[in-house]
């Protein structure tokens, strides 16, 4: 009896054109077995239905899609339900989307619990719900189903449809179990072995029956992380298919206070719902703001598209006088929620009516950290900037009047019953009751920080060094504290640490949980930043001025390795080389040291993470482009910009190092050398490497073991560090050194079969690289590759060019007794499906030809049809070979390579690209490549791995281990390493 969207599904196009009479327009075109709703979106139009549906079909792993009419503006909610064998059926959580349908729920900002749904409302979803689960039979877990409602139904009673049910643990379920404490995916692998819910035990109180549906006294709010500053060429509209790289989730006692701190979890540079350095209306108060006003005609285009800033642009809009109805009408967003937007936008008057932070009376500023405001927007608002200064100045300030925050258990139960898990939130209340639910023991204590929501750059990696520290905390007589806001984590799960504090990675609130621990009966021995990536150690500076002590390798060390001059000099004592480089604080400085060094440049901001911000230059015109943006990347005014020599053709090699130079004496052990396919050029996040390097001999790699050595003893390295260098005709540079956990150190411990994240994180709680008996390995008998995961299906038109910044989303690791084979594993856990038979379209820049050579050879000596361009040919046949010449897009012939590639008859795109951009032949043949399903390659060395690899995907010579058995049987050596 339960009503679902009208909807056909369907294996081909004809079949699909032959429904959308039916459907109408719009339609939501929806893939099976796809993730993230990969290859669907919403078709407008006849022309967008054909796209989306030829998409859609490629996509899906069975070749069909289903074609939904249209809900877009309906609310969209999902439920968590848990089902056992005696059919105890409970909800774990309901969460609600501010976003209407339309916007997957992964790019949705969500709440939970619901709050616009009355208690009978809500009554029926829970019933549907759980008919739904038994009618599609799932008889023991999880499962997650998704409901539409009509905000404006006809004849005024309440609507609803069923979207969508998964029956297993999704993204959502994730989102539930950390929202709520209740451990979705391990209580469904309980009932999945046969016990009942009633048998389980409630972690959380101990006490309590799994049986019993979790009830929540908070709001939490999940908010998505999106990169779209990596992809400027992107359509950044929300659509179904989902774009966001991650997510925040953040916990307070209202929605406003909860959704300002998502906002500041997300380490964009925003510090709240305005007030922040961001904030146009208020620059335009104090004369500086010349993009305010916005025009009314832009407003409505803003509000009515959905994108990563529109709650910004919603903000713009109340400012500017607007109605919430008017707002509402526009977004599709429940009044509710644009009333809670208002009365924050409303309190903004009481607080710019105060000229001074001593001026602003006590409640108004109780009041707003009630509502979740920042000392960071504070320190904006009334003493002009945002800095570790003036943030303490507001701290000591709103401390002197008592306004300090409380900490409230995540319990599952409201209060009702007592929480044996310390999974903790901070708040701010005042009056009576007052209470702090905080359980502070006399045991020393280990802060961990981790890394904030995944985004490019930054990812999962991070979050394995974090977790290794906290079991190491354990193992040491610690008590383990994370501090965390990314609900996609291990670190977050409360079982992981002995104290689990879920709020925000900034200064604020990182330091209100040491000082909160630093009180009576509690001692915080410090707290670890170089773990979590750039997020946490930014936080190094302000927690080192309040007096936090920090563990590891020291302040001084770090700023050491960053700061260029420092760090050039040292390289100097040291005898080491590096290339060219200066260091530029203007546009003229850039442009002279540009043309002291010799293009092309490799040019970047200091203090950032994943090259973000970082390009090479060809040309003088090139640089002041980049200079001309380079300021808002980096973001810190005294930030110079880092200009370095490009080293065309020079091999890239990465280093993971764990020393013990605490106290000056110690030694270094090196965890692991990797070797880059990609030649250098391309981020280290996104190139592929090996371990053990593929070419280099075993005397460079001892330079390169050496070398890093002496720099993580020069450095006084006291936990992990990672040294990038690239040799070129035998001569070694020295490209980058940072004495902190890197994104290959999960890489190297699985290769290498050793827990280098736990060596190094009880090397900086005290122990020596001796008592661990650390010593170094290598690899023998066996290659591992990393090879990168990357977005550019999710966003068409968008170059997939890989350059000195990181455009990468993920990892895997592909290992074989054989290279080629490693690689090949590599490739297809990325999904990349490199033909055995077929087509092969060449066409490399002129620098290429020479080594695309051998790679042509190889193709056609296994029978492939191989295309090129005109000046690619010529080069082959100097060398007796003879492809088929296809003439450049612009000289208008047909067929064409796109024609060829969209008849199925290239499976293969090799292209070294000479322009980037989609209005360029090559950019136009790239982005078709993404949007068939073609696999590319864009550098020479990729291209001569990747034919290796299907050299041995044909000969079939496969060798399938596990992990632990390559330790065990092909073995390790042990490597002479100099004594202290």
């Amino acid at each position: 009896g339960l009503k679902t969207p009208p909807s056909r599904t369907v294996r081909t196009l004809e079949e699909a054109l032959a429904a959308a009479p039916e459907l109408g327009l719009p339609m939501i075109v929806r893939p099976a077995f796809t993730l993230g709703g990969f290859g669907g979106g919403i078709a407008y139009n006849i022309e967008e239905f054909r796209d989306l549906v030829r998409r859609g079909l490629d996509a899906s792993m069975i070749g069909q899609v289903q074609i939904d009419t249209s809900l877009v503006g309906w609310k969209e909610f999902e439920l968590e339900v848990i089902r056992d064998r005696n059919d105890n059926c409970i909800i774990v959580c309901g969460i609600e989307n501010i976003d209407a349908m339309g916007v997957h729920t992964g790019d949705s900002i969500t709440v939970a619990p619901i709050l616009t749904l009355t208690d009978k409302e809500y009554q029926r979803l829970r019933d549907a719900a759980i008919t739904v689960m038994r009618a599609v039979g799932v008889e023991t877990g999880g499962s997650n189903v998704q409901f539409a409602v009509n905000p404006n139904p006809a004849d005024g009673q309440f609507e609803f449809v069923v979207v969508e049910m998964n029956p297993r643990v999704s993204r959502s379920s994730a989102l539930a179990s950390k929202a709520t404490g209740f451990p979705i995916a391990k209580i469904a692998a309980q009932l999945a072995v046969g016990y009942s819910l009633d048998e389980l035990r409630n972690d959380i109180t101990g006490t309590t029956s799994a049986c019993f549906e979790p009830t929540i006294d908070y709001v939490v709010t999940k908010i998505p992380r999106w990169a779209f500053e990596k992809f400027p060429d992107a359509d950044e509209t929300l659509t179904t298919q989902m774009k966001s790289v991650g997510e925040v989730m953040s916990i307070g006692r209202t929605f406003k206070e909860s959704f300002q701190k998502g906002i500041r979890s997300l380490d964009v540079k925003r510090f709240g719902f305005g007030l922040d350095k961001n904030d146009t209306w208020l620059m335009a108060q104090r004369g500086s703001g010349d993009r305010w006003p916005i025009a009314d005609d832009k407003l409505v285009r803003k509000l009515s598209v959905p994108s990563q800033g529109r709650m910004y642009y919603l903000r713009y809009a109340l400012k500017m006088g607007w109605n919430v109805e008017r707002i509402c009408r526009l977004t599709r967003i429940d009044p509710f929620f644009v009333d809670q937007f208002a009365q924050l936008v409303e309190f903004e008057d009481e607080l710019t009516s105060s000229e001074t932070l001593e001026a602003l009376p006590a409640e108004t500023l109780a009041e707003a950290k009630r509502l979740g405001y920042s000392d960071a927007q504070l320190a904006n608002l009334y003493l002009g900037g945002i800095n570790d200064e003036t943030i303490l100045r507001v701290r000591r300030h709103r401390e002197s009047l008592g306004i300090v925050p409380v900490y409230k258990l995540v319990d599952t139960c409201a209060a009702e019953f007592e929480a044996v898990t310390p999974y903790y939130y901070s708040t701010y209340e005042f009056g009576s009751p007052c209470e702090s639910e905080l359980r502070v023991t006399d045991d020393k204590k280990v802060v961990i920080l981790g890394g904030g929501p995944n985004r490019i750059g930054q990812g999962i990696e991070f979050d394995y060094c974090c977790v290794h520290a906290s079991l190491a905390a354990r193992d040491l007589g610690f008590e383990s504290v994370m501090i965390n806001c990314n609900p996609e984590t291990v670190s977050t799960d409360y079982d992981t640490s002995d104290l689990l504090f879920f709020e925000p990675l900034t200064f604020e609130d990182v330091l209100n949980v040491i000082e909160a621990l630093n009180g009576p009966g509690g001692r915080v021995e410090g707290a670890i930043v170089q773990l979590g990536g750039q997020t946490p150690l930014n936080l190094a500076h302000g927690l080192d001025l309040a007096g936090v002590p920090l563990l590891g390798t020291k302040l001084d060390s770090i700023d050491l390795a960053e700061d260029r001059e420092r760090f050039d000099a040292l390289l100097g004592r040291l005898g080491l080389d590096r290339p060219a480089s200066g260091i530029a604080r203007s546009m003229d400085e850039a442009v002279r040291i540009a043309e002291m060094i010799g293009y092309p440049v490799l040019v970047r901001p200091s203090y950032v993470l994943g090259g973000r911000g970082m390009e090479i230059c060809s040309d003088e015109r090139a640089l002041r482009r980049y200079m001309a943006g380079a300021v808002d990347v980096s973001g810190l005014d005294d930030a110079p910009i880092l200009i370095d020599q490009f080293l065309n053709h020079a091999t890239e090699i990465d280093v993971d190092v764990v020393a013990d130079f605490a106290d000056g004496s110690g030694r270094a052990v090196v965890c692991g050398v990797m070797e880059h396919i990609e030649q250098a050029g391309v981020h280290s996040g996104d190139s592929s490497c090996t371990i053990p390097p593929w070419s280099l001999g075993s005397h460079t790699i001892e330079r390169v073991r050496t070398v890093a050595r002496r720099l993580a003893e020069a450095l006084g390295v006291n936990g992990l560090m990672n040294v990038q260098m690239a040799i070129r005709d035998d001569r070694l540079f020295i490209l980058e050194v940072n004495p902190r956990a890197s994104r290959t150190v999960p890489f190297v411990g699985k290769a290498m079969g050793v827990p280098w994240a736990s060596i190094a994180s009880r090397v900086m709680m005290g122990r020596s690289l001796d008592e661990l008996g650390a010593m170094e390995r290598e690899l023998s008998g066996a290659y591992a590759v990393k090879q990168s995961v990357f977005p550019f299906s999710r966003f068409p038109g968008v170059d997939v060019v890989l350059g000195p910044e990181m455009h990468s989303t993920g990892e895997v690791m592909g290992m074989d007794i054989s290279l080629p084979v490693a690689v090949l594993k590599a490739s297809m856990a990325v999904g990349e499906r490199l033909p055995s038979e077929g087509g092969v379209f060449l066409s490399v820049r002129a620098e290429d030809k020479r080594e695309i050579v051998p790679v042509a050879r190889s193709l056609m000596a296994m029978g492939f049809s191989v295309y090129s361009t005109r000046g690619t040919a010529a080069e082959l046949a100097k060398h007796g070979l003879h492809p088929t010449v296809l003439e450049k897009l612009s000289a208008g012939a047909r067929p064409n390579v796109l024609d060829l590639m969209a008849n199925g008859q290239i499976q293969l795109v090799i292209n070294t690209p000479t322009k980037t951009g989609f209005g360029t032949d090559e950019g136009r043949i790239r982005s078709a490549t993404v949007r068939l399903g073609i696999p590319i390659l864009t550098t020479t060395t990729g291209a001569q791995a990747a034919v290796e690899a299907i050299q041995a995907k044909r000969a079939g010579d496969w060798n399938v281990s596990a992990l632990q058995d390559y330790s065990a049987e092909r073995g390790f050596s042990v490597v002479d390493q100099p004594q202290g």
